[in-house]
């Protein structure tokens, strides 16, 4: 980790919100590493990640929320202003969303992007999709994401108490719950879903 920051510092990238973690808090202290198979002729280039047991898996972040990651510069503006509009009005719509943050043809770009990676990182959830209403009252066409915080979504009992647990705790929670969900799928498609 040392090492990567000090070649990121020598080519003049900015370091101050990197986190320097104790071998403590990660034990295996591994940085993790990816793999690059090059594409040739019509078969596209691959990249494998290997994140197993590396430092940003092991890590508790816990003490990190969406402020926090933003104030360390570990988040995009562009995350932060949806985040907060989210957690603002949640729950609210895409299209909503898109209107009040002037998402758009003629607006910003990139909601789809911003609110994936907010959903990845677990800030942002999809509670439910609201079917649009004919002059009858009859639902019509799909279904609009409605968003909000999992805290506003879940309780704040709750999510303090999935705070407490450790990964491994979170992972085999999930990992049983998909099975219980799935039950003709087996382990090695469901640990293929949670990579």
């Amino acid at each position: 980790g040392k090492s990567a920051v000090r070649a990121l510092r020598s080519n003049d990238v900015h370091c101050t919100p990197v986190i320097l973690s104790t071998p403590e808090e990660t034990p295996s202290h591994r940085l993790g590493t990816y793999y690059l198979e090059t594409g040739y002729g019509i078969r596209p280039s691959k990249v494998i990640y290997d994140r197993k047991h590396s430092a940003i898996s092991e890590f508790d972040f816990s003490g990190y929320d969406f402020d926090a990651l933003f104030d360390y510069g570990l988040a995009r503006y562009t995350d932060k202003e949806l985040f907060d509009l989210i957690d603002t009005n949640a729950p609210i719509t895409s299209k909503m969303l898109k209107r009040l943050g002037n998402y758009g043809k003629n607006g910003k770009k990139g909601f789809d992007s911003i609110i994936t990676r907010l959903q990845e990182t677990c800030y942002v959830t999809t509670t439910d999709f609201v079917y649009q209403r004919d002059k009858y009252g009859m639902t019509y066409g799909w279904g609009v994401a409605e968003y909000s915080t999992p805290e506003k979504a879940l309780g704040e009992d709750f999510t303090d108490n999935v705070y407490s647990l450790e990964p491994k705790e979170s992972y085999e929670r999930v990992f049983n719950h998909l099975k219980e969900i799935l039950p003709d799928a087996d382990e090695k498609q469901i640990k293929k879903l949670l990579k």
